[in-house]
């Protein structure tokens, strides 16, 4: 499918038809990939998302997920709760049915680096934030954050969402404790932090901004370093001297910035303000893992001229990036650089992005069978629950930007350039908008999904 053309089969003709290439191909597999702390201390974004340069956004189209040939239930059941935990499990009441929503069971693995592990730590930090203005602490201790990992675990899966989060989000009992941060006292915090500071710099962030002028990020450093410090005037230690604990300890007090901050705002803010933060750092991040480059280097090396077994070669190569996972377009820009470096440390000088007509969508997860790559939106998203079409999430089907090669002039990634024009808030296509819509059934391996096609038409 490119530039929004959709083929008009059957539901039943292209469920059977995807049933039988799923079953007979190995390629249908869907791997989770790379994971790890979205909250980390990392350098700026590569590139600010920016309006198209036809100046209308492009619109973002929803991916639908019911049950193919059945109607759509939740299947609510009933959590087995320790009775244990002391967490507020009413103040984060919303922000947990979000998550369940975002971490579906069908997409958590697909959807974890970009929207369900960010809303879960986000749902994490709240729960502990709100309950800290009752027991005046910003962590738990190990055994009940043992038991409130699980309580949470248990809710969310009674609500629909996988039964994996522990694995696919590396969250463990020791994401809810202090760690090896010295404070987790709100009074102690507040005697060392310039808590007016703080709370002036990141009770309302730019969404668009933040992650190149880090007015919020630099206030919780700031705090986190002030806060860390604490150990090392109780051992007589210089911090400089105690390298890497002493970055360990800064981002487990960066934890206890985060809480602090969500015990101070509504959850429905500290929700945007969390998830805003978490993005700056899953966008300069491509999560992709790259095979080897050899073949390619074979059939587009310098001393090849056969344009046809280049593509052909470099396609083959694109299509096993396109079974990992779903990514923003941001990261889909760093993914581009990043393999256009490894080529050219392959002895490939040529511009084969542009040769091939390699495109930004080329680097996500594919709807089976077509030729559109989804490419999740770079500010903050969420999926949404309709009980009569299914999970439904923001998905880039109409832009085909070319991926970029790098060059020698190129900036490196931590300048912010906008070197690449990318809508920053794009419309959602509607009926409104005079698109039409119906829907593909499509099986990949392990779950399905249904793709809701927009007719590029307009009235």
């Amino acid at each position: 499918m490119r530039d929004g053309v959709c083929s008009n089969f059957s539901v039943l003709s292209v469920f059977l038809l995807v049933l039988f290439l799923c079953l007979h191909e190995s390629h249908c597999s869907l791997p989770s990939y790379m994971k790890g702390s979205v909250l980390m201390d990392k350098s700026s974004d590569a590139f600010l998302p920016e309006i198209s340069p036809s100046g209308a956004p492009q619109p973002f189209l929803p991916l639908l997920a019911p049950s193919p040939l059945t109607p759509f239930t939740t299947n609510s059941t009933i959590p087995k709760l320790s009775g244990l935990c002391s967490l507020n499990f009413s103040a984060g009441e919303s922000m947990i049915s979000m998550t369940s929503i975002d971490c579906w069971a069908v997409f958590a693995s697909v959807l974890a680096n970009v929207i369900c592990c960010p809303q879960l730590e986000a749902t994490l930090h709240i729960l502990i934030g709100q309950s800290s203005k009752d027991t005046n602490l910003l962590a738990l201790n190990g055994t009940l954050a043992k038991h409130c990992l699980s309580d949470v675990e248990q809710i969310l899966v009674s609500q629909g969402a996988s039964d994996k989060l522990h694995q696919i989000c590396s969250i463990h009992p020791s994401s809810l404790t202090e760690g090896s941060c010295p404070v987790k006292d709100v009074n102690e915090f507040e005697s060392f932090v310039d808590s007016t500071k703080l709370l002036s710099a990141c009770e309302q962030i730019d969404l668009v901004k933040e992650c190149c002028n880090q007015i919020c990020q630099n206030a919780i450093l700031e705090a986190a370093r002030t806060i860390a410090l604490k150990a090392y005037e109780l051992l007589s230690v210089d911090p400089p001297h105690a390298l890497p604990e002493h970055s360990t300890r800064v981002d487990d007090c960066k934890n206890i910035v985060l809480r602090w901050l969500a015990s101070k705002l509504s959850p429905g803010r500290a929700k945007g303000v969390l998830r805003g933060l978490s993005n700056c750092n899953v966008n300069k991040v491509c999560p992709l893992v790259f095979p080897d480059t050899r073949h390619v280097a074979k059939g587009c090396g310098n001393g090849t001229s056969n344009q046809t077994a280049c593509c052909s070669s470099m396609e083959r190569y694109v299509s096993h990036l396109q079974k990992q996972s779903l990514i923003t377009n941001l990261q889909a820009l760093d993914c581009a650089a990043s393999l256009g470096m490894k080529l050219q440390k392959a002895n490939i000088t040529r511009n084969i992005y542009n040769l091939c007509r390699i495109t930004l969508k080329d680097f996500s997860l594919q709807a089976v069978g077509q030729e559109s790559g989804c490419l999740l939106p770079s500010l903050p998203s969420d999926a949404t629950l309709d009980k009569s079409s299914g999970i439904s999430f923001i998905c880039d089907l109409n832009d085909n930007i070319p991926a970029p090669w790098p060059s020698s002039s190129q900036l490196p990634a931590s300048s912010c350039n906008k070197t690449v024009k990318i809508p920053a808030l794009p419309a959602v296509a509607s009926a409104q908008s005079g698109k039409q819509g119906f829907f593909l059934h499509v099986l990949s391996f392990a779950f399905s999904c249904v793709l809701s096609c927009l007719d590029a038409k307009e009235n």
